[in-house]
C-alpha cells in the first residue's frame, strides 16, 4: 500500500490505520533494519529512510488532512497511530526514528502555531519535494571535563528580523535537514531547555539551512550510540532570520508546554528498542535450542510483561489526549515516559543476560540495541522526570517540559 493516497483524505479510518501500520512494518524490515549497521558505523545520516518515508508519504505525519497530510497530533488526530509507527521505526534503528520523530515535531509547530502564509510555503516543500526539518534548542550552559569553549547563542533584533550568531550542539540530522526551527532566547545563551529569564524570552524561528552563514562541526558527534542521527555541532555567524520566518508568538512555546506533547514518542522509541530485543533474544534463543532453560523461560516471560505493560501505558497517555484531558495527559506522558525507560532498559537488560557476551559483538544487533537505548534514555535525567512527577503529584511548583528545578 502507498500511504501518499491518504494525503487528501481525512483523518485514517481504524482499516487504514491497520494499512499504514502494515506498509511501515514492510518498510522497516525489508529496507531499515538492514541498512541500519551501515549508518552506525559510518555516523551518517539516514538519508535512503528519510526519502524513503516520503516515497510512502509518511513524512508528513503530522501535517493536517487540508495541507497533504495525515493528520496525526495530540490534539487534532489519532496520536497513538504515530507512536505506534514511531516504534515500529526505532525497532529497526532508533537513529532514524529520532530524525523522524524531530522531523514530525517541526510540522507539528507549524501545524498549530504557524500563519497560513507559512504553511502555504513551506508544507508544498515537504509534501510535495521531500524537505527535511528539524527542532534544535540545545545550549548546555555547564561544561564538560576538557571543554573549553562555551556553547550557546546570542540574538539581537534589527529591523527586518534578527542576527543569530553562536553554537548549539544535538543538532539532530544537521548535515541533511533543509530547515530547523531553532528555539532561540533573547536574553542570552540556553535555549529553551535552560532558559532562566521569562518565558517569553524564548522565541521560534525557522532557518534555512543552506544559508552560506551555517556551518557544521561533525567531529563534535562521536557518541557511544545514535550515531545515525548526526546530532552534531551548528555554527551561526551573524545568520539573518526576517521576522517572517518566527513561529508563534514570543514564550508560546513554552508557555504552552509543547515539549510536553511530545514527551511520550521518546517512550515510544524506548519501546522500539525493547521490541527488538525481544525478537532477537527469541531468535537466539530458539537458535541454540535453549527454550527448555528455565532461567531464559523466566527473562523472556519479564521481557514480553515490560514490553505490554509499556504499550499498556501508551494507551493510556493517547487516550488523555484524544478526551482533551490536557493536564492528566502531560502528566501521564510524563509518567510514561519515566516508566517505559525503566521498563525498556530492563527488557535489553534482559536479553543480554539470555543471550551472553557474544550477542554483543558486532555485527549483532543486540550490540547496537544497547548502545542506541543507553545515550537516547540520557535525552532527559530520570531522576529529575521523577522528582518532577512527585512535585506535580503534591501541588509543588515543577517545570512539565524540561524537568528542571524550581
Amino acid at each position: 500500500m502507498n500511504t501518499s493516497d491518504l494525503r487528501y483524505t481525512d483523518s485514517p479510518t481504524p482499516e487504514i490505520e491497520i494499512d499504514i501500520l502494515s506498509a511501515i512494518r514492510k518498510l522497516t524490515s525489508e529496507e531499515f533494519a538492514p541498512r541500519a549497521k551501515q549508518y552506525d558505523n559510518s555516523y551518517t545520516f539516514p538519508i535512503e529512510n528519510m526519502q524513503a518515508l516520503f516515497r510512502v508519504g509518511l513524512n508528513a505525519a503530522t501535517i493536517s488532512n487540508e495541507f497533504g497530510g495525515l493528520g496525526l497530533s495530540n490534539n487534532k488526530g489519532n496520536i497513538r497511530l504515530l507512536w505506534s509507527m514511531i516504534t515500529e521505526v526505532a525497532k529497526a534503528d532508533m537513529s532514524t526514528a529520532r530524525c523522524w520523530e524531530g522531523h514530525n515535531n517541526a510540522m507539528m509547530l507549524i501545524d498549530n502555531l504557524g500563519t497560513d502564509v507559512q504553511k502555504d510555503q513551506w508544507f508544498q516543500g515537504i509534501v510535495e519535494r521531500g524537505e527535511l526539518w528539524a527542532v534544535w534548542s540545545g545550549e548546555p550552559l555547564l561544561k564538560t571535563p576538557g571543554q573549553t569553549q562555551k556553547l550557546g547563542t546570542s540574538l539581537v533584533q534589527t529591523e527586518d528580523g534578527y542576527l543569530l550568531n553562536g553554537t548549539k550542539v544535538f543538532c539532530t540530522g544537521a548535515t541533511h535537514v533543509n530547515k530547523a526551527i531553532l528555539l532561540v532566547n533573547t536574553a542570552g545563551a540556553g535555549g529553551a531547555r535552560h532558559a532562566s529569564d521569562s518565558p517569553e524570552s524564548v522565541v521560534m524561528l525557522a532557518c534555512d539551512l543552506a544559508d552560506a552563514t551555517v556551518s557544521y562541526d561533525d567531529s563534535w558527534w562521536k557518541p557511544i550510540g545514535m550515531r545515525g542521527s548526526v546530532s552534531c555541532l551548528v555554527k551561526f555567524d551573524n545568520t539573518f532570520i526576517p521576522f517572517e520566518n518566527q513561529i508563534g508568538e514570543p514564550g508560546q512555546f513554552l508557555k504552552e508546554e509543547w515539549q510536553t506533547y511530545w514527551t511520550p514518542q521518546y517512550a515510544a522509541t524506548f519501546l522500539g528498542a525493547a521490541e527488538a530485543a525481544y525478537d532477537y533474544t527469541l531468535s537466539y534463543v530458539k537458535n541454540q535450542h535453549r527454550q527448555n532453560d528455565p532461567f531464559i523461560q523466566q527473562r523472556v516471560a519479564k521481557m514480553r510483561m515490560n514490553i505490554q505493560s509499556a504499550h499498556m501505558w501508551l494507551d493510556h497517555v493517547a487516550a488523555l489526549w484524544r478526551d482533551k484531558r490536557l493536564e492528566e495527559a502531560k502528566l501521564a506522558g510524563n509518567m510514561a515516559r519515566y516508566q517505559i525507560e525503566q521498563l525498556a532498559t530492563q527488557t535489553v537488560d534482559h536479553a543480554t543476560h539470555a543471550c551472553g557476551a557474544r550477542a554483543l559483538i558486532q555485527p549483532s544487533s543486540l550490540e547496537r540495541i544497547l548502545r542506541d537505548l543507553s545515550i537516547y534514555v540520557r535525552h532527559d535525567n530520570d531522576d529529575h522526570v521523577l522528582a518532577t512527577i512527585g512535585k506535580s503529584l503534591l501541588g509543588e511548583s515543577h517545570d512539565s517540559s524540561f524537568f528542571n528545578s524550581k
